[in-house]
């Protein structure tokens, strides 16, 4: 359960988010009266819970309004993740910087790897053999210095530190191989193996439904390895806050939605 302070500041940060938002985008001419939306379907790979619990009804139908709000609800969602995370664990960071030295070894594995996923894909539970082998490589011989920015870190007691990259769920193909290059390069980096460091590709949500076996994305399904290196919706939220997390967020984003809607219509209707 979300604590009182953490709900007051994650609806705090939303406040800032939307209001930052129609500030730069009031589209001219909106007429709330004309908006129309139809739901979207499971099966589709449409839904977008957030989206539809923060917005008002219909808000995203307005097509620039809604590209932009996308596009940026990112940021909302890596500011909530740690303002929970922070709650529950010894600390949580945004941004986080990881720096140090990897063997040119593990760099090389790493690149054959990446090749390989590029014109193979990835199989189930593959990503821990590979992150095991990088951390054990990962000092020896020639040494060269790397950099790699972690969406989201968080330092967690008597059990392994998480690195996550948090992104849309529907990722290309370059996005996927990607994160999977940055996550080896943080297990060589740290020299941390599964026992010490877990690193993530992650998704605030499921636009295919609640389970992870419901998830179709092709690009994902295919060159990422799902079992073991990907977080979608619920179980993201509910391993960095425990079960349940997911609904409060949810519901916090919803309360928010309820409470801020008639304005954010009145703020793009009448411009002001």
């Amino acid at each position: 359960m979300i604590n009182v302070n953490t709900r007051q500041r994650i609806k705090g940060h939303l406040e800032g988010f939307i209001q930052g938002l129609i500030d730069g985008k009031l589209p001219s001419g909106f007429n709330p009266k004309a908006l129309r939306i139809s739901p979207p379907t499971s099966k589709e790979g449409r839904l977008k819970p957030f989206h539809e619990s923060l917005l008002p009804e219909g808000l995203l139908a307005i097509s620039e309004f809604e590209r932009s709000f996308s596009t940026k609800l990112g940021t909302s969602f890596e500011e909530c993740a740690k303002l929970i995370a922070s709650e529950v664990h010894k600390s949580a960071h945004r941004g986080y910087v990881v720096s140090g030295q990897i063997s040119t070894k593990a760099v090389e594995f790493i690149e054959s790897q990446f090749d390989s996923v590029g014109s193979k894909g990835i199989q189930d539970g593959a990503f821990i053999m590979m992150a095991n082998y990088v951390a054990s490589i990962g000092s020896e011989g020639k040494l060269e210095n790397r950099e790699i920015i972690s969406d989201l870190y968080i330092e967690r007691i008597d059990k392994p530190d998480l690195f996550i990259e948090l992104k849309s769920p529907k990722p290309n193909k370059g996005q996927c191989i990607e994160a999977l290059r940055r996550q080896l390069l943080i297990h060589g980096i740290t020299g941390g193996d599964v026992s010490q460091v877990r690193t993530f590709f992650a998704s605030a949500y499921n636009p295919y439904g609640l389970k992870k076996s419901l998830y179709k994305h092709s690009f994902g399904c295919r060159y990422m390895d799902m079992l073991e290196g990907v977080l979608i919706g619920k179980e993201f939220w509910d391993l960095i806050g425990g079960p349940g997390t997911y609904e409060d967020v949810l519901t916090i984003y919803k309360e928010f939605g309820l409470e801020k809607g008639p304005d954010m219509l009145d703020q793009l209707a009448l411009g002001y």
